[in-house]
Order: C-alpha cells, then sequence, then structure tokens
C-alpha cells in the first residue's frame, strides 16, 4: 500500500466533540510514518457577521476583529496546536464565515482534502431535525472520506 501525504480538514468549534476530533486528525497524520508529512487544515467556521439594518448607526465589528478575539483564539484552537506541535504535524488554522457544513465541504473541494474529521454531538432524532447535523451533512456531500469523532 502506497502511504503518500494526507490533507486532513479537521472542524473546530471549541467544543469537546471537535477537540476530541482534533486528536484524531493529529493521530490518523502522525500514524503516516512515510517521509511526505500530512498536513492538518484546522477550520473554525464563525457564523455570519450580523447584517445592519438602517437602524444602525455603528455595526459591531466582527468577532475577530475585537480585543477579546486573540484568548479566544487561543482557547479554541488549543488542542489542535498542541497536539499537532508534540508530532511535529504542519498545521493551518482558517477562520471562515457561514453556514459551517458548506464551508467545510467548499474548501475540501478546493484544497482536494484527502479526509475530514468532524466531532459529532450525539444530538437525539428530534435536534437532529429541529436544528440539523453538520457532520450529517458533511458526511452526506463530502468529496472525500468524513471521519466522524463520537464525543
Amino acid at each position: 500500500m502506497l502511504n503518500l501525504r494526507k490533507k486532513i480538514l479537521v472542524a473546530i468549534d471549541g467544543s469537546p466533540q471537535s477537540d476530541k476530533a482534533a486528536e484524531e486528525a493529529v493521530r490518523l497524520a502522525a500514524g503516516n510514518k512515510s517521509q511526505f508529512k500530512s498536513h492538518i487544515y484546522a477550520m473554525l467556521v464563525l457564523p455570519n457577521s450580523p447584517t445592519s439594518t438602517y437602524t444602525d448607526f455603528v455595526p459591531s465589528a466582527p468577532v475577530t476583529e475585537t480585543e477579546q478575539w486573540d484568548e479566544l483564539r487561543r482557547r479554541i484552537f488549543y488542542v489542535i496546536e498542541k497536539s499537532a506541535s508534540e508530532h511535529d504535524i504542519p498545521l493551518e488554522m482558517i477562520v471562515e464565515y457561514g453556514e459551517p457544513a458548506e464551508k467545510l465541504i467548499e474548501f475540501a473541494r478546493r484544497e482536494h482534502i484527502d479526509v475530514i474529521a468532524i466531532g459529532s454531538s450525539g444530538k437525539g432524532f428530534i435536534q437532529r431535525r429541529l436544528k440539523g447535523s453538520v457532520s450529517h451533512r458533511v458526511a452526506s456531500s463530502a468529496p472525500c472520506s468524513v471521519y466522524i469523532v463520537r464525543g
């Protein structure tokens, strides 16, 4: 079996499930013992910034432009940064705005990702029906393999 470099996309949101997916993504990358190192892309997808209306004189700044962003970013990406550096895995952190499933799939297509690692919240049937499941939408539409990590 040919063991070449893999491009791994992991969905990050700061939850315990995404931290577990991050650890699994690093484990997948570290398991590749060939001379070609796997590369991990950690993507945080934030909701679209609220649209301003004519009553808004000063629209609020996106979260990435606030004073608290650096600390928030450190906390959200902490597990993946620590784990990737311990295993000497190249890591690129990406922050996007929009709908998470759409952004993950779009990035996977554009960058020719080999596998997406994503945490599952384990929502019940009713919650999935009401809110939808990002992991389900990604798994059913992704152009590559999807590794769903249960919390």
